[in-house]
């Protein structure tokens, strides 16, 4: 009885150990705005709020003179290098977008010398520019990839978008240091510029400048809880950015940077962030009262846990109302916090009749709010804390990617009395599946075009977002009924998967599940696209095509409604080539030889030969079996399929 008395004794003691430790780190952790922040000016021009470390006044608080900008009749603003003035547009996190020198109004494109800036100690030019090329001689530098981005004109028509595009993250042209005039080497007469952010594939008409202070300047530059970060393209430049859990921009001499939390179903800030604690000397007699009760009842409670093994740790949402997660929220504090009972009532209940889908990912309803928006709310079920954490790690990571193809994120409910809830906007116009099958109102079938379009824009997303965002985002359960479309007829991928068991774990783990789930997104893309020729989903429908295939019956599982035999010949090889690269996803993803970027592309360069009207065909079914060694394969057994 003795050792078990002197190890309850020696538990508490380190347990009150850590626990008087882990408060005062949290005190010391937290902070609240910078004082000099009654230094800032807060400073506007026209439309334009300036931020740190951007002033007019030199008497702001600043880091350095190169950030001092003029505004001209409290209209316009320009930064000002050397002898050039540039019209600030738009101020980001770690830039500014900046307009030709000199330029009018709107002009579809400027002359390779118009914009000779290479950059200095505090600004370069970003690589996340995109540059439009007008009357190239020779087209081999034009880049494919960045053709799927919008790329408006400078009167806002996304029309406009130039024959060849290419992005300064390339550097296979074009390297930093380097003027735009190294275009002319190809004949080109004048280039237009805009930036696509990371994230987005909607570019903004300018060149964006990104900003930094000099290293050899930066000593004691940035605020407790901040760390450096060097810059992309500014020579021995950095900038200050807040820890994870913090707000601000991270300078000493700037707002400087305040814990932020979610508590109670609100963002909340600062002191706030903390539990309220009693006096100290209430604590110290309270404490004294409780020990040799706290002692006693630990010697009962150990005996006890000796006797009878616990039970597996469940997880009750109703019992942990006042959970509070540190994660930071500083992209997705931009979204809208729903509470639980909007939802109930927008979804009438969670009824089933409002259900659209239910999967590996959770749980789909449609809705409608109270001022008559219709949204569709994906319910994610989670076991304990840990997933929980998980989920809102996720949805920080979507809310802050734009793409014209992800169904835009609206909100969230974090009101963890109940299962953590995603709000996306849902279009009017139903899912796929629906269109594919004429359900819920959908009675006009969809025709080839369509088809191909949606496949395309679906393939370019899912490459977009598996190889352009780090850390990867994979869906994990592609189907149909995920993909909404507008009136447009333009996909909105939803229904992403948010509770990943990989997350957390080591690096090699991380490889190793990025991988699988890349492998089953691909997998799952083929079947879809085997869904799209023939408007079914049955259960054996990979089976079904690669027998009739192999046969060479593809046009007997051709959905009716395509008509076939009707089509020109071109659109026929069309629809034979998707149905080859669909057997490509289902015979090579899956040991994966072939990635979504490659299926994308393929699908993106069968769209422009469609709506070219088969000026410029692809390749024909037995080129395209004989390139993918697909005739070998297909002559296989249908069961060594590859099925995750």
């Amino acid at each position: 009885m003795l050792p078990l008395y002197l190890a309850s004794f020696l538990l508490l003691g380190l347990f009150n150990c850590l626990s008087i430790s882990n408060s005062l780190h949290e005190h010391q952790k937290l902070e609240q705005p910078n004082l000099l922040h009654n230094q800032l000016c807060h400073e506007k021009c026209g439309q334009l709020q300036l931020p740190f470390p951007f002033h007019l006044n030199k008497s702001c608080s600043s880091v350095s003179d190169a950030f001092h900008l003029s505004c001209l009749n409290s209209t316009a603003l320009f930064l000002n290098i050397g002898s050039e003035s540039y019209r600030v547009l738009e101020f980001f996190s770690d830039g500014l977008l900046v307009d030709f020198p000199g330029s009018p109004s709107c002009r579809q494109y400027n002359d390779l010398n118009s914009f000779d800036f290479l950059g200095n100690d505090h600004f370069g030019v970003s690589v996340e520019n995109v540059i439009g090329l007008y009357d190239c001689e020779d087209s081999s530098l034009c880049k494919t990839e960045c053709e799927t981005n919008d790329l408006p004109g400078c009167d806002g028509n996304v029309n406009g978008s130039p024959a060849c595009c290419y992005p300064l993250s390339d550097h296979s042209v074009w390297n930093l240091g380097e003027k735009f005039s190294v275009f002319s080497k190809f004949g080109c007469r004048g280039f237009s510029s805009w930036v696509v952010q990371r994230g987005s594939n909607l570019g903004k008409r300018g060149v964006k400048l990104e900003w930094a202070v000099p290293k050899n300047s930066s000593k004691g530059v940035c605020a407790s809880n901040a760390y450096i970060t060097n810059a992309t393209v500014v020579e021995a430049g950095v900038r200050c950015i807040c820890e994870d859990g913090f707000l601000g921009d991270g300078f000493a001499t700037g707002e400087g940077c305040i814990k932020s939390c979610i508590k109670d179903r609100k963002e909340a800030y600062g002191n706030d962030c903390l539990k309220k604690k009693r006096g100290g000397k209430k604590l110290v007699i309270l404490a004294g009262v409780l020990a040799p009760v706290f002692i006693i009842a630990s010697l009962i409670a150990l005996l006890c846990l000796l006797k009878h093994p616990a039970k597996p740790e469940t997880f009750d949402p109703a019992q942990k109302p006042h959970f509070q997660s540190t994660i930071s929220f500083r992209k997705a504090s931009r979204t809208r916090l729903f509470t639980y009972h909007e939802l109930e009532e927008a979804t009438k209940g969670f009824e089933d009749g409002q259900k659209l889908l239910s999967g590996n990912n959770g749980t789909i309803f449609a809705g409608v709010l109270g001022d008559g928006s219709h949204i569709a709310v994906h319910k994610v079920e989670c076991e304990n804390e840990k997933d929980l954490i998980q989920v809102l790690s996720q949805i920080e990571v979507l809310s802050a990617v734009l793409h014209r193809n992800i169904a835009r994120l609206l909100g969230c409910c974090i009101d963890l009395a109940y299962t953590p809830l995603l709000v996306y906007e849902y279009p009017a116009n139903g899912t796929l599946e629906e269109h594919l099958h004429q359900r819920g109102g959908q009675n006009v079938a969809l025709d080839w075009y369509k088809r191909l379009s949606i496949a395309a824009e679906t393939a370019s997303v899912l490459a977009f977002l598996q190889y352009e965002i780090s850390p990867p985002i994979f869906h994990c359960d592609l189907k149909s009924a995920y993909i909404f479309t507008d009136e447009n007829f333009s996909s909105k991928v939803a229904g992403f998967g948010l509770l990943i068991s990989s997350l957390g774990d080591g690096s090699q783990s991380h490889t190793h599940e990025d991988s699988h789930f890349h492998k089953n997104d691909v997998y799952a893309f083929g079947v879809m696209l085997l869904e799209i020729i023939a408007g079914s989903n049955c259960l054996d429908l990979p089976t079904v095509a690669l027998q009739k295939i192999r046969s060479g019956k593809l046009e007997e599982i051709v959905d009716p409604h395509l008509y076939y035999h009707e089509q020109p010949s071109y659109r026929r090889e069309q629809i034979e080539t998707v149905a080859d690269l669909a057997m490509r996803c289902l015979l090579f993803g899956g040991d994966g030889k072939l990635g979504m970027y490659d299926v994308a592309r393929e699908l993106v360069h069968i769209r422009r030969d469609s709506s070219d009207g088969g000026s410029k065909r692809g390749p024909a079914l037995e080129e395209t079996f004989s390139n993918s060694s697909l005739l070998q394969m297909i002559s296989m057994s249908p069961d060594s399929t590859y099925v995750p």
